[in-house]
């Protein structure tokens, strides 16, 4: 059976399966012997679906990345651009918080090369244009480069959502946060008290959907303490267009 035959649901199992067991136990626990087990196949699923190991690790990531994007590709586009920066980040939130395995296969895992490192690059580069967007708007007056401001939202995003993962905060906590930081590093970047308090405010989810969202997902308690390591924004630094 070729790849392009193969069971799309077995394969989301084995993905699935493959984030989990490097979620909690690490790369080095990941065999196509182990994968099998854990979907209930044979040994071969891993080359009858990926063509092997180096390519499963991959496709692991590159199903984490496509999930944040049908998140980010959620999110209207709108004429107040700052209010979008908001609900972009409570749309990674959402993705983070509900697919926790593969969070931490995307963000707390180095890549396997320098090819796989870029993948999710264009996720980012959502998050870059809607900066330029508030840098075109006159609200980012002091970002030199709207890839400076997206490397400092994202920080801030992936340092709260990171906590909320471990269990050192709870969801509530992550709200304040969020609300606060945002605010600052807006202000930071040139907005206004004022203006970035109102953008914040108009991209908080309505009925708090997106925490609630949240609020319904799975555990990531049995994962291991993370080792500090982060692979950075996907694609690594590039220079800002």
């Amino acid at each position: 059976m070729s790849p392009r035959q193969a069971d799309p649901g077995a394969r989301t199992g084995l993905i699935e399966a493959g984030a989990r067991i490097i979620a909690v136990e690490g790369p080095a626990a990941v065999s196509a012997r182990r994968l099998g087990r854990e979907v209930g196949a044979s040994t071969s699923a891993v080359y009858t679906h990926f063509g092997g190991m180096a390519e499963f690790r991959r496709a692991v990531r590159g199903e984490g990345f496509a999930r944040l994007a049908t998140h980010l590709d959620a999110v209207p586009i709108t004429d107040d651009p700052v209010a979008d920066l908001t609900r972009l980040g409570w749309a990674y939130c959402t993705n983070a918080l509900t697919n926790p395995h593969l969070y931490r296969v995307m963000f707390m895992e180095a890549p396997i090369d320098p090819a796989d490192a870029q993948t999710g690059w264009d996720t980012f580069e959502r998050l870059v244009s809607t900066v330029q967007r508030c840098m075109d708007a006159g609200r980012f007056v002091r970002c030199p480069t709207a890839l400076h401001g997206a490397e400092q939202i994202w920080t801030m995003t992936h340092g709260v959502v990171s906590v909320v993962l471990s269990g050192m905060i709870d969801l509530d906590q992550a709200e304040k946060l969020l609300n606060d930081m945002g605010a600052s590093v807006f202000v930071g970047l040139g907005d206004s008290w004022n203006d970035a308090g109102r953008s914040i405010a108009a991209g908080r989810p309505s009925n708090m959907g997106v925490l609630a969202a949240i609020r319904t997902a799975p555990s990531p308690s049995r994962a291991r303490p993370s080792t500090g390591r982060t692979s950075g924004p996907p694609g690594g630094k590039h220079q800002s267009r």
